[in-house]
């Protein structure tokens, strides 16, 4: 008797397996990391649960939550108890959204991930706009569209679009573009062929805001590595998601942080770009002390012309550069490196080099 009921049930085992799709089998993965906004979260899903696949696809939700305090974890498995059997909850204690995206990307079960932040709504069509590209597209490794305001609050003169980075809002325009190395962009909310992203190391641990510290690069990072290796990806203008802009972001003080925070980022990713040229003083490039004074002349200036607007646009800049600066010479101290030292060495190596072109030009016929 024993023999046969265990007979029965590998053949009920069995029949089960080959007619219903592995769970870890899906096209897509939704990827949202997220601390301390179950509202905000809440709204998110539920635009992201809502997608018409056209039964042309399947897809998971997989929310990883940032080390909340609020009311995260119970929003997510009500959802789950209600039937989203495609909703997973994840949990990543160490602080920060570079953490909890490289746990979320190691934990995709998707072939395609697009990244949604907790606080966006999509359109219906969204997900399946993103993998009906990729699929006529297998040259592309990345795609991206618009991310579009959805204002808390009537929005200041001031906050124009050249200000929309601190905000985490984008706009290319309403014509498609390739993006690569030579037309480098930085897309966001984005969607990645997961492989590719694995295949330049993901996105760093260390990039991305944290409960205290704003401003972060992690995205900028990761495109930068994809566009070292070769990688191309596609902006879609009609791939539309809304953001919310909470009152609180559209102030002049939180811009301010906001940059500072940036460059601080900035200086702890050593971008190509920006790390050009040998000399440097606290180990950032003189050609960084040069853009700086460029933009506090602009600042002033258009202080005493009376065109505020431009002013604080040139101030956001110089807070950019201070930031950069400020953890490039912590980083100088914590190394060993003497202040005093570095400076006097960094005048002596100017002052050569002033004196070795005037003495060149004048033996010049």
């Amino acid at each position: 008797m024993q023999t046969q009921l265990s007979r029965l049930s590998a053949l009920r085992s069995a029949l089960m397996q080959s007619t219903i799709p592995a769970p870890s089998i899906v096209d897509a993965t939704v990827l949202i990391c997220t601390f301390n906004r179950a509202v905000d979260l809440s709204e998110a899903l539920a635009s992201v649960l809502a997608q018409d696949t056209g039964g042309r696809f399947n897809y998971e939700v997989v929310v990883v939550d940032n080390n909340s305090t609020d009311d995260t974890r119970n929003v997510v498995q009500a959802l789950i108890a209600q039937g989203h059997s495609n909703l997973r909850y994840l949990f990543e204690g160490r602080q920060g959204r570079g953490h909890a995206l490289r746990l979320g990307v190691s934990e995709a079960r998707g072939a395609i991930y697009a990244l949604a932040d907790d606080d966006i709504l999509v359109p219906r069509h969204w997900l399946r706009t993103i993998i009906e590209t990729f699929e006529s597209r297998p040259d592309i490794s990345f795609v991206g569209g618009k991310v579009l305001p959805l204002w808390g609050a009537q929005p200041p003169r001031w906050l124009t679009p050249r200000h929309w980075s601190a905000i985490a809002l984008s706009d290319y325009g309403d014509q498609e573009l390739s993006v690569d190395i030579g037309h480098q962009i930085c897309l966001l909310a984005a969607a990645f062929r997961t492989a590719a992203v694995k295949a330049v190391g993901g996105y760093g641990a260390r990039l991305g805001v944290s409960s205290d510290r704003i401003g972060g690069t992690e995205d900028v990072d990761l495109f930068a590595r994809l566009f070292r290796n070769g990688y191309v990806g596609l902006y879609i203008p009609t791939l539309t998601i809304q953001h919310k802009v909470a009152s609180n972001r559209t102030t002049k003080a939180y811009h301010r942080r906001w940059h500072v925070g940036h460059g601080r980022y900035y200086a702890l990713m050593r971008a190509d770009d920006v790390e050009v040229g040998t000399h440097r003083l606290f180990d950032v490039p003189v050609h960084l002390y040069r853009q700086a004074g460029a933009d506090a002349i602009g600042w002033v200036t258009s202080l005493v012309r009376g065109r505020l607007d431009d002013a604080f646009w040139y101030e956001t800049r110089v807070r950019f550069f201070y930031g950069f600066l400020r953890e490039r010479r912590d980083e100088f101290v914590r190394g060993g490196g003497r202040t005093l030292r570095d400076l006097a060495s960094f005048v002596r190596s100017f002052a050569w080099r002033s004196s070795h072109h005037a003495r060149s030009a004048v033996r010049r016929p």
